[in-house]
């Protein structure tokens, strides 16, 4: 799939993993919309790469929508990345036998809500759009990939929410790609192992725990970069055979239980 003016669509897309992202498509020719909470550094990352920020929750639909807008008066909309989501580890139960104790439901519902909800929320909403573009020779008129996690398959002690989210969003991809198939939207899954985001922090001790948790990676020995996971994304798009597929991005780790 033709990426060069056209526009996409990257939540989360102010840092880490959708801002590379962001960066891989811009450098083939796209016109990116950052949908992201962090105004700063999405205005800043989008004024470099020529793009437009949007400030957009993916539990909203008004917002989605706005940014979809805003990417329909760029080009007509072909690609669109879901990386925003949010992290959480707590046990399922305390150690005193409490009710009080157990899991916080509340916390549950929320990262249900922003990685699972809000992923299928701006799919259903983008591709709304993308079904009104012009279909190529092949009749395809564009693509999605989502982010999930190696949690959804390996998920550690204390991530009972966090990998049920990243979960739905694997068990979402084939019959989310079987849907869109009836219009030519290609629709595939990435689950990223241990990335180098700005979560990990930055300064001496980061430096050494990130070199602690590349050695349990079969090779290389090492944190992937955001940067890697910008090519995948972007070969995920352009690629018009690939589809309905979850691919992990993770030098052959296999989490352990903790």
């Amino acid at each position: 799939m033709e990426l060069s003016h056209t526009s996409a669509i990257v939540t989360g897309g102010a840092s880490g993993l959708g801002e590379a992202t962001a960066r891989a498509l811009a450098a083939r020719g796209a016109s990116v919309v950052i949908a992201d909470l962090k105004a700063e550094t999405g205005e800043a990352l989008a004024k470099e790469i020529g793009g437009v920020f949007v400030q957009c929750d993916v539990t909203n639909t008004d917002q989605i929508i706005a940014a979809i807008e805003a990417a329909l008066k760029l080009g007509p909309l072909k690609s669109v990345v879901n990386s925003a989501g949010l992290g959480w580890a707590t046990r399922t139960i305390g150690k005193d036998g409490e009710y009080a104790s157990a899991h916080d439901l509340d916390i549950y519902r929320k990262i249900i809500e922003v990685n699972l909800v809000g992923t299928f929320n701006v799919c259903r909403l983008a591709a709304t759009k993308m079904s009104l573009n012009e279909p190529d020779e092949f009749g395809e008129r564009g693509a999605i990939v989502n982010v999930a996690s190696v949690a959804a398959e390996d998920g550690q002690i204390g991530q009972v929410a966090y990998s049920s989210s990243k979960g739905g969003v694997v068990g979402l991809t084939l019959p989310l790609a079987r849907d869109l198939s009836a219009v030519g939207i290609r629709v595939n899954t990435i689950l990223p192992g241990l990335i180098d985001t700005p979560i990990y922090g930055t300064g001496e001790a980061s430096e050494a725990f990130k070199a602690k948790l590349g050695t349990g990676v079969l090779f290389p020995k090492r944190l992937g970069r955001s940067d890697e996971f910008g090519s995948l994304a972007v070969e995920l798009l352009s690629n018009s055979y690939m589809n309905a597929e979850t691919v992990r991005l993770d030098a052959g780790i296999r989490m352990q239980p903790k």
